[in-house]
């Protein structure tokens, strides 16, 4: 009886808190029904079943020969449709599953073509929350009725990422900004979100054991806090214009802090082309070539000599436009999320490339094993991090990014050891997982401006390796004739590489003509 009776309790207490939870829920979050844990929840689930039918019915019922053209063609199929299901969950919850869609969309040699290429979208396209939305959030953070604050306020969007969108504003002196707002929902559901996505992952954990994306859950967790403070971007943003003060090709807009809250960031608003838009980089008369290089020496610095690198260079975050000059300027935006290298993982990754230049396996083993890759595995997460298959890296790497036929194969191939890479990516050095993201997104920014035939931006990445290398050599030295000898080998070492890359241009420019 007793027994029955605590049952019972049990039960009415579990009922009772779900739906106390689900009021306070839906109070927080002002009675949109869109908004409530359970809601968002239930749709996941139900999605994820709905794609897991996908393949059950069309492709692993059938007995397919794995080899035949006929699973080809219905695994791209189904591929296909669950990439479609994907997207319209991410565009329905928003918020954390833009972010992780987006974050997805980046892993082009790790996640199948048809999922990369359909929530390629959520980089530029994700949905747009009402006016009246993006309006409550600046009257509740910034206390003031946005007629007060500003002259004129642009109702469409200039941009709308995962987390906010971006408006266009002037001020009451005339000075045009750009106001990043975030969705008014974001935050209270941002827990929620990561916890239904890490229950998800450990189904289809259980259901496919020999994928690990638990890697894909713990980098969110950790990354989407921090992405969701603006007061944090606003000092990301002023850390980066100090570290590359020099650089005046490259412009951060300035922050109005007196505007700027943890949900609303204002900044100077900057005219440009995205990176990617071929017709804005042609009618302005912009050198492809030059925004390429200009792209690989700001990020092969930021990776390999501050340790402070810029972790979301999509498309949307990445401006160009032609200066006084006639040269291009780069513009970088949102500045969220940032990867803080370590010395030792900077200065291992910078080892790494180096023996993936000298073709030393050996060197390629130790170094990868430093980042946290044993054994054999050292060969595919090579393989991963040049972004080549291994005959080509045996070959000699000399361009960062892959041409055309390289890259097709290298997808092509890898294909079938998805399960092998998961394990790579759940085992690696938490910091390389922003690195290899990094990559991903510069390489279809490379590949986009067809510029993978140009040696400069790799031979600017080949001088910051070695300088990052012999640079903590150096300072780990308490000798004066050590240091001296550490100092002669790496700049000859810079000198060779000056003229090794010298020669590739000018055999380059005579291939043409």
């Amino acid at each position: 009886m007793l027994r029955l009776q605590a049952k019972k309790f049990i039960q009415y207490s579990a009922i009772f808190g779900a739906v106390a939870g689900t009021a306070i829920s839906l109070r927080g979050n002002q009675y949109d029904i869109d908004s409530i844990g359970i809601v968002r929840l239930t749709r996941a689930a139900v999605t994820v079943f709905k794609i897991g039918f996908v393949y059950k019915k069309d492709l692993l019922s059938k007995g397919f020969d794995k080899s035949s053209d006929e699973y080809k063609e219905t695994k791209s199929r189904c591929h296909k449709l669950g990439a479609e299901k994907l997207l319209d969950l991410c565009c329905s919850n928003k918020g954390v599953y833009i972010k992780v869609g987006q974050h997805i969309a980046a892993l082009d040699f790790l996640i199948p073509s048809e999922y990369v290429q359909t929530l390629k979208i959520l980089h530029s396209d994700a949905p747009t929350n009402k006016l009246e939305d993006v309006y409550k959030v600046i009257r509740e953070d910034l206390k003031k009725d946005p007629e007060e604050l500003f002259e004129t306020f642009d109702p469409k969007p200039l941009g709308t990422a995962s987390l906010a969108q971006v408006h266009r504003a002037t001020l009451k002196d005339g000075t045009v900004v750009a106001v990043k707002v975030q969705h008014p929902y974001v935050q209270g559901n941002s827990l929620i979100d990561m916890k239904t996505m890490e229950t998800l992952v450990k189904i289809m954990s259980w259901v496919f054991p020999e994928f690990k994306f638990q890697w894909l859950v713990d980098e969110s967790k950790k990354n989407i806090p921090q992405e969701l403070n603006f007061m944090q971007e606003g000092k990301n943003a002023e850390e980066v214009t100090k570290l590359f003060k020099d650089d005046d090709w490259l412009k951060v807009p300035s922050i109005r802090w007196d505007l700027t809250t943890s949900r609303v960031l204002t900044m100077d608003f900057v005219e440009g082309g995205q990176v990617n838009d071929l017709g804005y980089i042609e009618k302005n008369k912009i050198d492809p070539y030059e925004v390429s290089d200009k792209l690989g020496k700001l990020y092969s610095r930021m990776i390999f000599i501050n340790g402070f690198v810029h972790s979301d260079p999509h498309p949307g975050n990445i401006l160009v436009k032609k200066n006084d000059n006639g040269q291009c300027d780069i513009v970088l935006l949102d500045h969220g999320l940032y990867a803080k290298l370590k010395d030792e993982v900077r200065v291992s990754y910078a080892n790494l490339w180096l023996s993936i230049l000298n073709k030393d396996r050996n060197a390629m083993r130790k170094h990868a094993g430093e980042l946290g890759i044993e054994g054999d595995a050292f060969g595919l997460f090579v393989c991963m991090v040049s972004g080549r298959p291994w005959d080509a890296v045996l070959k000699g790497v000399d361009r960062y990014e892959p041409n055309k036929s390289e890259k097709e194969f290298f997808q092509q191939t890898f294909t079938g050891v998805l399960p092998q890479m998961s394990s790579i990516l759940e085992n690696v050095n938490r910091q390389m997982l922003l690195i290899l993201k990094t990559n991903d997104l510069l390489r279809s920014i490379e590949f986009t401006l067809k510029t993978n035939k140009r040696h400069g931006a790799f031979c600017v990445m080949s001088q910051c390796c070695v300088k990052s290398v012999y640079n903590q050599k150096y300072c780990s030295s308490n000798k004066r004739m050590e240091k001296f000898t550490l100092t002669l080998t790496k700049y000859w070492t810079l000198f060779k590489i000056n003229v090794y890359y010298t020669f590739l241009k000018i055999r380059g420019t005579l291939n043409i003509l």
